[in-house]
């Protein structure tokens, strides 16, 4: 076998798990009046065919109070036992185990959607919710408490296999523990074993509730990283207290708050397995087993990970979401089948941070397991011819889903290599990642019977002499050529050039975001780096403005800035002009109206926005019995409606 390790059984509490492979809680934002749902059953259930022991649900809410989301579980609500129910007997089937996770968010919610005051140990707002919050007062922690208790309760009877308490960077307990959010000065606050007297408390009310037969443990955040509050010296002294109570069986780890939410939900720029050293310095304090998350998407690493006794269960969340069935490919030994998350956090956290169902850029089939997971692909009633034209991730994923229906599939492509824009928006700094979507399905192309033709032009006469009876157009789309007054000029680049080194930029460089996101900040690092004076001009509020969500906004505003990238947002550019050399820019504030002029530049770079590249779709129309179009050709947006639309088209063809 080729991870051992990874694949034994562990016993935590009264809890034996087939491996060591935790599908970590998180938000899904896919229940339905704030009770479980069927999308959810199939989400979970999905993860546990796919091989993991163990399953922990997202954070269900213990009281009123905490509505920090709107489509949160209410587990202190007994209509919650017969989803529960469905959901863990689906969990069972496939020899899996599923914990439930409970949460108070203390002061990192707001009351907009409770209609009641938020509750904290001190009344000091976070900083991201902005909502001062209610300072609790004894008879409030003793509520929460018995909420705690019942919603236990109602866990247990729903047929769960154990209980996780969020002790971690998003809730009221981890605020009771940290000097940072807790000024009280009753019996509550002060000395740790105050600020240690409400968590126990909790943990108490809830062992009492379900009885020493049952599995409980907290996920505790193992360093806060910030001045003031918890570091990882004093969590290893707090959670040898919670071992010695006597009342929990297993530490799940977190790290960091919302004062730095990007090292919770680390991005591509973070470093794959980070917060393995935290992990293995809990470990050397406490008996109980430890689990161990953040970037680990990769059954090797995994494997050291518990081989070096850093940790005695592997969370993986990101790494299931995109491929559920990891587990069981890293099992049987198929690793070039893994599909490997990149940490883009477009589909995962940059949805649920929208409110939206949860996503991933790699998987359509997220949050729609039901209709398009694992098993539900049906081969084609009639085989057909099927050209597909253009090789990056939609035109990938439309012939491989159609490949394996069954069709005869040919897929073609101008240039040397499959991948499309992928391969040019990998060359952006600390983008080297996004190249895995393409690795990831080049050899599932293969594996679908899929014949693959690199290095071809394709017009219309072509396709039409092939005669398919189905052609399917993914060409993507190209920069705009002329996207303000004056871009047709000299020393005048759009983004692609830059990064496929074709352009001479001279030492003095502005770059125009229309985009803000990667592509733009990307390349304007990448500059940086070649010690070039870089300007960036926006129309947006600031620098980044689409990084927000995916938790990228602050490394990145930071790495800009400590290389010396300097910022203007605020104005629409309306002209480009000058010599190479004497480059000049002219545009306007967007509040104020008042016009400007920013130069001399050697050169300027464009991110402008695209253009579908829709001419051999248009040529087409009405000459073949069956034509589509996906990706980039129908409207320049981003990988995951590319990937979206060609698993759609691959399974309707």
């Amino acid at each position: 076998m080729m991870f051992p390790n990874l694949f034994s059984p562990l016993k935590i509490g009264t809890t034996e798990v087939k491996n060591r492979i935790s599908f970590q809680p998180h938000l899904t934002n896919l229940a339905i009046g704030n009770l479980p749902s069927e999308r959810q059953m199939y989400y979970w259930g999905e993860r546990a065919k796919g091989g993991a022991g163990l399953i922990i649900t997202e954070e269900l809410t213990v009281h009123p109070t905490d509505m920090a989301y709107e489509k949160l579980i209410d587990v202190y609500h007994s209509e919650v036992i017969p989803g529960f129910k469905k959901i863990t007997d689906y969990v069972h089937q496939y020899d899996a185990k599923i914990f439930a996770q409970l949460n108070h968010n203390g002061q990192q919610g707001d009351g907009s959607l409770s209609r009641l005051p938020v509750w904290a140990p001190s009344p000091v707002p976070d900083v991201l919710f902005r909502e001062t919050p209610k300072e609790m007062e004894p008879e409030d922690i003793e509520e929460v408490a018995r909420y705690y208790a019942l919603s236990a309760i109602h866990s247990r009877e729903g047929g769960f296999d154990g209980l996780e308490m969020q002790f971690g960077h998003s809730s009221l307990a981890r605020q009771f523990l940290s000097p940072l959010t807790n000024f009280r000065t009753d019996e509550y606050g002060g000395s740790l074993e105050n600020r240690m007297r409400a968590p126990l408390k909790f943990i108490s009310a809830v062992r009492k509730a379900v009885g020493n037969d049952f599995t409980l443990g907290i996920r505790m955040c193992a360093d806060e990283m910030i001045p003031g509050g918890l570091d990882l010296a004093q969590v290893q002294e707090i959670c040898a207290l919670f071992e010695a109570s006597g009342l929990i069986d297993f530490m799940d780890l977190s790290i960091a708050t919302f004062y730095n939410l990007y090292l919770v939900e680390g991005s591509m720029h973070t470093p794959l397995g980070y917060t393995i050293p935290l992990a293995a310095g809990i470990r050397e304090k406490i008996k109980l087993p430890v689990f161990c998350t953040g970037r680990i998407n990769d059954p090797v690493m995994a494997e050291k990970v518990l081989a070096s006794g850093q940790a005695d269960m592997i969370g993986m969340c990101r790494g299931l979401i995109c491929d559920p069935y990891l587990p069981k490919k890293a099992f049987e030994g198929r690793m070039d089948d893994i599909r490997y998350c990149i940490a883009c956090n477009q589909g995962c956290i940059g949805r649920i941070g929208m409110n939206k169902t949860i996503g991933c850029v790699q998987n359509p089939a997220v949050g729609r397991e039901k209709a398009w997971g694992e098993g539900t692909l049906e081969k084609a009633a009639v085989r057909k011819k099927v050209m597909v034209v253009g090789g990056g991730p939609a035109g990938m994923w439309a012939s491989k889903m159609a490949g394996r229906r069954g069709h005869d599939v040919t897929l073609v492509d101008k240039n040397e290599n499959l991948g499309g824009q992928v391969l040019i928006g990998m060359k952006g700094v600390g983008r080297d990642e996004f190249g895995v979507i393409a690795r990831n399905e080049k050899s599932q192309v293969d594996k679908a019977g899929v014949k693959v033709k690199l290095g071809v032009e394709v017009t219309a006469e072509k396709v039409l002499a092939e005669k398919p009876d189905v052609v399917v157009i993914a060409t993507g789309s190209q920069p705009k050529s002329h996207p303000v007054g004056g871009a047709d000029g000299p020393a005048i680049f759009n983004v692609w050039q830059v990064l496929n080194n074709e352009a001479e930029l001279g030492d003095n460089v502005c770059l125009i975001d229309y985009d803000g996101h990667h592509r733009a900040t990307a390349t304007a690092e990448l500059l940086a780096n070649q010690g070039k004076k870089v300007h960036m001009i926006t129309s947006s509020l600031f620098i980044g403005a689409e990084l927000g969500p995916t938790q990228d906004l602050y490394l990145t505003r930071q790495r800009l800035l400590q290389k010396g990238v300097t910022f203007t947002p605020d104005i629409a550019v309306i002209e480009v002009a000058g010599e190479k050399g004497a480059k000049t820019v002219k545009g306007f504030n967007v509040y104020s109206n008042i016009w400007d002029e920013w130069g001399p530049y050697d050169s300027l770079v464009l991110a402008m926005g695209q253009k579908a590249d829709d001419a051999l779709y248009l040529e087409l129309k009405g000459k073949v019995p069956e034509l589509y179009r996906i990706g980039d050709s129908v409207a320049p947006r981003k990988v995951d409606m590319a990937i979206w639309e060609g698993h759609r088209v691959g399974r309707e063809i």
